[in-house]
């Protein structure tokens, strides 16, 4: 058998990894993508270690992007997010990821794909297809590339790197089309062996389903690694997950639910609390506004993924939602705790003429750096 040699880049955007295609080193028919995808990530892996693949076994490593000319007059570049399930042969293209955004303009700079100056801060304007809305990525750029060495350090990240700064223009409705998409701020998810659960379906950069974890009977700081060793919690936290994309309109019933993994986002919310994170530091209460554990994926997040954290900063200044109810804060900045440290969003949340709630921009900074570049071989 003679394998398939594709141009390829492996980078980090934010607290993820993925693969970057070019468009045109892709086939025309976006059918003929999934093979590709699956075997570049060493996907489906009974095993959950991707390790004939690129995948790393998590999905915040389980990652593909697209990158290519623009579709429409308002954007530089169109960027294609894929999410590669882990032990299944599925590729969910349901919603966007905002870390590895973080990487898109910094790529699309480096492969000639948007103009750049010599030297200083180019602003590129991508068009996210699977949500139809607007990035713009700030960021430097030095002898016609972009920065990658710089002071902002971000949790979850080791090392500092050169900020990039994304803001997500008119982020509501991302999805659904509507910022509230069952119109209210709270409803009850009705739920087998847990009853009516408070939840909150907010749909801001990628849909999100929150609610307190204590109606969980959880404490709310408790570790990835906690989380997945509960089975029934796991097997609650999936079925409110599938509930809620019923009743959001992102799925007809429960089977497709099951099948679209990506969205929505499970946020599990507390106050502010002392929270121990991943590298055995105690981030102080008073670091934060808002605490959160985030499935992704049927997986608990080590991070935050960042449309949750922009859904989630939304959500805060949506009154009578479950967010609004245990933030603390009241600026337009919300420090999101979550279990690597803290995450700062801006969140631009206004009410109109006609006292519908507006989401003008949510903006958070992150870092990327392109790791490898060559060939991903396939079958």
């Amino acid at each position: 058998m003679v394998l398939r040699a594709t141009r390829a880049v492996f980078m980090r955007g934010g607290t993820s990894k993925a693969i970057l295609f070019r468009a045109d080193d892709l086939p025309r028919d976006r059918a003929d993508w999934a093979a590709i995808f699956l075997a570049a990530m060493g996907s489906p892996d009974p095993n959950g270690r991707q390790l004939d693949g690129m995948g790393g076994g998590v999905s915040s490593l389980s990652k593909i992007c697209v990158v290519g000319p623009p579709s429409r007059g308002d954007a530089d570049i169109d960027y294609t997010f894929a999410q590669i399930s882990i032990a299944e042969a599925e590729v969910d293209y349901g919603g966007n990821c905002g870390n590895m955004s973080s990487a898109i303009g910094p790529f699309a700079v480096d492969e000639g794909l948007v103009p750049a100056p010599s030297d200083g801060i180019v602003a590129v304007r991508i068009h996210n297809t699977n949500t139809g809305k607007i990035i713009v990525a700030r960021f430097a750029v030095e002898g016609g590339r972009a920065v990658v060495t710089g002071d902002f350090a971000l949790d979850g990240v080791a090392g500092t790197a050169a900020p990039i700064r994304l803001d997500f223009t008119d982020p509501g409705g991302a999805k659904t089309g509507k910022l509230l998409p069952t119109g209210n701020a709270v409803d009850l998810l009705d739920l087998p062996g847990l009853g009516n659960i408070r939840a909150s379906l907010i749909d801001a950069a990628n849909p999100g389903v929150h609610v307190a974890a204590v109606d969980l009977g959880m404490i709310g700081t408790e570790s990835p690694h906690e989380i997945e060793r509960n089975a029934t919690l796991m097997a609650q936290l999936e079925m409110l997950r599938q509930v809620a994309a019923v009743m959001m309109g992102i799925a007809p019933d429960l089977d497709a639910a099951r099948r679209m993994a990506s969205i929505p986002k499970v946020a599990l919310l507390s106050a502010p609390k002392d929270n121990p994170t991943l590298s055995g530091q105690i981030l102080a209460a008073s670091a934060m506004d808002i605490l959160a554990r985030v499935m992704s994926v049927g997986q608990p997040h080590r991070a935050l993924p960042l449309t949750a954290a922009l859904c989630l900063a939304v959500a805060c200044r949506v009154p009578g939602s479950v967010a609004q109810g245990l933030v603390r804060g009241e600026g337009a900045s919300i420090r999101i705790g979550h279990p690597s440290g803290v995450m700062v969003v801006d969140a631009d949340v206004r009410i109109g003429d006609d006292g519908a709630l507006l989401v003008p921009s949510a903006t958070v900074f992150r870092t990327a750096r392109r790791l490898f570049q060559g060939e991903v071989l396939t079958a």
